[in-house]
């Protein structure tokens, strides 16, 4: 068997044509469907960008109990799992985050890689001195800083060596994949992920793929959107939202390379073929950008995924129903290869759904950590708040204490005790360390982030857009209900359960 996967960054499912999207000419994802299961309800796990990595690797939820930082000692991850098997794994990423101290462990689980340099603030090229006045000049006033460590100022600095379309991180990405198969694709039993950053803010693409989308801006380069609420001019709102439709058609392009390349070689035969993404992004529904700070949306958490089977040609063109989540993605990628899945992992391979459309599971719980605990089954999604998000008692539970960019302060490890194994850490016990409002993600990554934090339901049946939450006792206890059962499964700390009340709302209901 052999794998390919793609896995993009905030590719909002809703906007590519096979999930009826119209603003934005797909016509490649429009081929994959045709060639794959097209799943109509897989939601994500944990977010933002590493914890949901983390869930794709380990096959479990792991916002509970940790924010965003590095695979632990006791984590199972599916390319090192198929080492074992004698499966080689090949990652090629323009995806920065995983060579920052919140990402670390992540990339060194396959047996190669490839660091595709320069997206958003990677540290990549050095300048001591720019040319500030000059850069200002280019740059909108809300993307623009002189401060040397910010993603911003980095940003502009790689955009400097970034001219012709050959040299976008995303172009480089997939040339690199493409160099794998010419070099491996007679050989048997590896599994190649390209992982590119883009559609991720900034919205940065060649001009050839903004041509379709001019709003007839005139100011400075307005392609990255603030996290938080809409205040922006109508204009200036759309020249943001055309540069996120300019880099998914670049992503389309790249994906329908990659196609082509299926198409050459008639890799349809013996090479399955994974699309995803991690999460979507705002672009001004609820009145918001991006994620992070608000509710979780379906925009951000209901994502595409497609999968071809080669050993299952009938599933080409057919939809799935059953509700599935990336955690799925692990035991999955074993499957295919014949690999067990670990004991630890509470996830579901998805490759009897590619061959029969069948439940896998009634509910799906989501999150970030600090948040709301946040369940669907996909036909009501139940977002449950703590009553008050800044007097919660909550731990990060960890034995690689960094956050994304740090490692944690002396002053947050002070107050860090040694809690009992869970029952996923295969007998390591752990550090149990306090949330407080003066670590540096707490206001960022963690419960300081939330611009909303009231508990909602909604269904999606009567209000696909969740527009207007719902009032309704008796589908509030039964979310509630299964909930409180996922939460259980996935061994969540006792505070967990304290924190938004769900023990007491589930025996009361």
């Amino acid at each position: 068997m052999k794998v390919v996967f793609v896995l993009f960054d905030s590719l909002n499912r809703h906007m590519l044509s096979p999930y009826g999207g119209t603003r934005i000419p797909t016509p490649n994802f429009d081929r994959l469907a045709k060639r794959s299961a097209t799943f109509d309800r897989h939601y994500v796990g944990s977010l933002p960008c590493m914890p949901a990595r983390r869930d794709m690797q380990t096959g479990r939820l792991s916002f509970l109990h940790r924010s965003w930082g590095p695979l632990e000692p006791f984590d199972n991850s599916f390319p090192e799992l198929l080492a074992k098997a004698g499966v080689y794994s090949h990652l090629v990423t323009d995806h920065f985050h995983y060579w920052e101290d919140g990402g670390a462990t992540y990339h060194n689980r396959y047996d190669s890689y490839e660091f595709v340099r320069g997206q958003e603030g990677d540290p990549w090229k050095a300048m001591v001195q720019p040319h500030w006045e000059r850069l200002r000049e280019k740059y909108h006033e809300r993307q623009f800083t002189t401060e040397r460590r910010e993603y911003f100022s980095q940003n502009i600095i790689n955009r400097e060596f970034i001219r012709d379309e050959s040299e976008f991180p995303s172009v480089q990405c997939f040339a690199a994949g493409f160099d794998f198969l010419e070099r491996n694709r007679d050989a048997d039993n590896w599994l190649l992920q390209i992982e590119t950053f883009d559609p991720h803010e900034p919205f940065h693409a060649p001009e050839r793929f903004k041509d379709a989308f001019r709003t007839g801006w005139n100011g400075p380069i307005r392609d990255w959107p603030r996290y938080g609420r809409v205040d922006e001019l109508p204009e200036e709102c759309e020249e943001l939202r055309a540069n996120y439709y300019s880099v998914v058609a670049l992503c389309d392009f790249l994906l329908g390379q990659l196609l082509d390349e299926f198409d050459r070689h008639d890799m349809w035969q013996d090479t399955a073929l994974v699309v995803t993404t991690d999460h979507g992004f705002l672009l001004g529904e609820h009145d918001f950008w991006a994620k992070n700070r608000m509710n979780m949306y379906e925009e951000i958490v209901h994502i595409p995924l497609f999968i071809h089977d080669p050993r299952k040609p009938e599933a080409a063109g057919q939809r799935r129903a059953a509700l599935t989540q990336t955690t799925d993605l692990a035991p999955t990628f074993l499957d295919f290869f014949d690999v067990a899945p670990a004991p630890e992992m509470e996830a579901h391979s998805l490759l009897p759904v590619v061959e029969r459309d069948h439940a896998l599971r009634e509910a799906a719980l989501f999150g970030y950590f600090g948040g709301a605990v946040n369940v669907t089954d996909g036909r009501f999604t139940y977002h449950r708040y703590p009553a008050d998000l800044s007097k919660q008692e909550i731990y990060q539970y960890t034995l690689m204490p960094t956050h994304i960019f740090e490692p944690f302060t002396p002053e947050e490890l002070k107050g860090a005790s040694l809690a009992e194994p869970f029952g996923f850490t295969k007998g390591a016990p752990v550090l149990k360390v306090p949330v407080t409002d003066r670590s540096p993600m707490y206001n960022v990554y963690g419960p300081g982030a939330f611009i909303e934090n009231d508990t909602r339901l909604y269904d999606l049946q009567t209000d696909p857009g969740q527009e207007r939450p719902l009032q309704d006792k008796a589908a509030e206890a039964r979310m509630t209900r299964l909930m409180l059962g996922l939460m259980q499964a996935n061994q969540a700390p006792p505070e967990a359960f304290a924190r938004i009340d769900v023990t007491s709302a589930a025996a009361g209901s």
